[in-house]
């Protein structure tokens, strides 16, 4: 454009759609505008009496938001071939919560999904948002194909990419464990939101009545919905609405090995990027998950809903096979199922005023704390003396081929060492194997009824993971060991404070598998009493008779009738806990060097290398050895420097950012402490799990 005096002024005409009027607005600018001023002179220029507030600028073929209103369009890179959308930030989402009740919600779409599930969860009152997710559902064809290494990475726009210039970036601050960090809490909030004249912006679907079509989205179809205009209550979020496993499967993944269980975390959305930036559109369902199981300061008096999302979690995930039980435990679980559904039928007492029922569900919460991992149980024990262990056993190396063949021996543990003598009168010489189980994994294969004890150690060795199997002669003997194996494998000693806890609760699980007498059938107008709806699929189909699992599932009820509603969901949850394959999110990769593919399971505190045909551990690194991870974006490879090595892969199954999400993740909740007050350090969240050294703007 010339000027008066004939200069060429350097302005260039842009064009930018209004969504809201369906109109093109074109406007004359220079690159040294802000996005803020090019709002500003947008408004002015249609003219028109509206709320602009919510409104944000859009560039559809960068996939990107211009959120950052100080910066200019040169900066942005914005030329005169740009085409910008000015539309709203705020778009209904439909989302699918762990108990698989449908909400519509208005969320923002230009922020990052980690602040997206920060005010999700606030409104739909769970604490500690920090453990949930945004998922997109997958489709039985995903399921089937790895799409990894070549998944589309954020494109690398001026003002994205780091100070150096190159794209290998470090998601750490030097070892976790010494990283100075923020403090992490989330105020409980309600669901109190006023609704426009004859609309809530809070609709529940009920399940039954969405289907996914061949692509994995939700279709509408004819919905039964509820407006909602008071109260969380009102949601039913604390106590779930029966459904059928028949229309559970609808919305639940059902894999059918574990290489099926590796591809559902394609599925996981960026944290440090926007909803709409993955391309997420209104109306689209994604899926509200737990996605880091490390859950922390559970309160009955302030978690109720987030209790109760856990627990159907859980639940689901055993009924669709997504993690594997034995049969005598999926018994159980379907007896504490079926009492938490008689209990969500009676008045439960006031957690202020029953001290009885709170002395239950303390117990219970101590229980389940103590099974975690990520626990803040003190480690404070007698120091001038650490406890031992010494009894007879029976054991067994496994070998590729042979026969089990137990033989009869000494032990001995101390410390985190566990030592072996032919016989009690060789415990004063050599023993015959010394091993410390510090970093080892500890399976549990018990069957009550026979009297099987078995404890499966995998021992870290130079060679990998070393098998042994030990068979205790009762429960008491089972419990003992067991809590002190498991102890050691998070390198603490039988002088933590939490032994004789973890022995009780290792006994009150062992407790449930009792038989017992039947106790009387509910009757049918209290709960829908189909087995299937209680037990997965392959138990149905081994039992073949409805009456003999029903028969098994009142057996096992006996054991349990006597719990609330709050303790049998704690219980419910603990014993979920104890299970091989919980808290472990599986990855398909492949070693640099390496061939072949391998299983990567990530752990709240290591991770570990598994068979992908037979799933046995092969070699586990925890995170307390871990001084770096950081990714190389180029060629999309996971980079991990552990103490004594150096661990590098590419995932096959997910985007690189979701495993480095999940390291950063963990080591992010590792790091929260007793205090309850502490605040929520969203900034240390992204430091940890972003991978890069800007992320877009909350």
């Amino acid at each position: 454009m010339m000027t008066s005096e004939g200069a060429v002024d350097g302005s260039w005409e842009l064009t930018v759609t209004v969504t809201d009027l369906m109109k093109e607005k074109t406007l004359r600018v220079k690159g040294d505008l802000h996005i803020g001023g090019l709002m500003l002179r947008l408004v002015d220029a249609l003219d028109i009496t509206h709320n602009w507030s919510d409104h944000g600028l859009w560039w559809p073929d960068k996939n990107l938001w211009l959120s950052r209103t100080r910066s200019t369009l040169d900066q942005y890179g914005v030329q005169a071939d740009a085409k910008l959308c000015f539309t709203p930030m705020h778009k209904n989402l439909r989302v699918l919560l762990p108990d698989l009740q449908v909400l519509d919600m208005p969320v923002n779409f230009s922020k990052n999904v980690f602040t997206v599930v920060i005010k999700l969860c606030k409104e739909l009152g769970i604490r500690h948002p920090e453990e949930l997710s945004l998922s997109r559902k997958m489709d039985r064809e995903e399921l089937k194909k790895n799409k990894g290494v070549s998944a589309t990475r954020r494109t690398q726009v001026p003002g994205l990419a780091n100070a150096n210039g190159n794209s290998y970036d470090s998601g750490t601050l030097g070892s976790p464990y010494r990283t100075p960090g923020g403090t992490l809490n989330t105020p409980q909030g309600t669901l109190m939101r006023s609704s426009t004249p004859g609309h809530s912006p809070y609709v529940m679907g009920h399940s039954p009545n969405y289907s996914f079509n061949a692509n994995g989205t939700m279709t509408p179809g004819s919905v039964n919905s509820l407006s909602f205009n008071g109260a969380l209550e009102s949601l039913s979020l604390s106590s779930s609405p029966s459904l059928t496993a028949q229309n559970a499967f609808v919305f639940l993944y059902r894999p059918r090995n574990l290489a099926e269980k590796a591809r559902i975390n394609a599925g996981w959305l960026d944290s440090s990027r926007s909803i709409m930036e993955q391309g997420i559109q209104e109306n689209d369902t994604v899926l509200l998950r737990y996605k880091f199981f490390s859950f922390y300061d559970l309160s009955p008096k302030y978690d109720a809903v987030r209790i109760n999302q856990i627990y159907e979690q859980a639940k689901w995930s055993l009924i669709s096979e997504e993690i594997d039980c034995t049969e005598e435990e999926m018994m159980v679980f379907a007896a504490l199922q079926l009492q938490i559904q008689q209990q969500s039928l009676l008045p439960q007492p006031d957690h202020d005023s029953s001290n009885q029922a709170e002395d239950e569900i303390d117990s219970a919460l101590t229980d389940l704390q103590v099974s975690l991992e990520g626990s803040s149980v003190s480690h404070s024990g007698d120091i001038t003396r650490t406890p031992e262990l010494h009894d007879s056993l029976r054991y067994f190396k496994p070998k590729k081929f042979g026969f089990k063949s137990y033989k009869r021996g000494y032990f001995l543990f101390k410390d985190t060492h566990l030592h072996m003598y032919n016989t009690v009168a060789d415990k004063d010489g050599t023993p015959a194997l010394k091993v410390n189980l510090k970093g080892c994994e500890t399976n549990a294969d018990v069957n009550v009824a026979t009297q099987k004890f078995n404890i499966k150690l995998f021992v870290p060795s130079h060679d990998g993971m070393t098998e042994l199997w030990l068979r205790a002669d009762s429960e008491e003997q089972y419990a003992k060991w067991m809590a002190a194996f498991r102890l050691a494998s998070k390198g603490r000693t039988m002088a933590d404070s939490s032994y004789d806890q973890e022995v009780k609760s290792i006994i009150s699980l062992l407790g449930m598998q009792h038989p017992a007498p039947a106790s009387p059938a509910p009757s049918p107008g209290d709960v829908n009493f189909q087995p299937e709806n209680y037990v997965a699929p392959r138990f149905v189909r081994k039992m073949k008779s409805g009456r003999q699992i029903s028969q098994r599932i009142l057996e096992a009820h006996a054991n349990v009738r006597d719990m609330r509603l709050v303790e049998a969901k704690l219980n419910y949850i603990k014993a979920w806990q104890t299970l091989p394959e919980y808290g472990l999110t599986y990855f398909i990769v492949k070693l640099k060097g390496s061939k072949k593919e391998d299983l990567m399971a990530v752990a709240f505190n290591r991770l570990i290398r598994m068979d992908l045909n037979s799933g046995d551990s092969l070699k586990t690194w925890r995170y307390q050895n871990m001084k770096t991870w950081s990714v190389n974006w180029e060629i999309k490879q996971v980079q991990v420097a552990f103490e004594e090595e150096d661990l590098a892969f590419q995932c096959l199954t997910a985007d690189c950012k979701v495993v480095h999400e999940y390291i950063g993740g963990y080591i992010f909740l590792s790091m929260r402490s007793g205090d309850k007050n502490q605040s929520l350090n969203e900034e240390m969240f992204h430091k940890l799990t972003g991978g890069w050294h800007e992320h877009t703007d909350k």
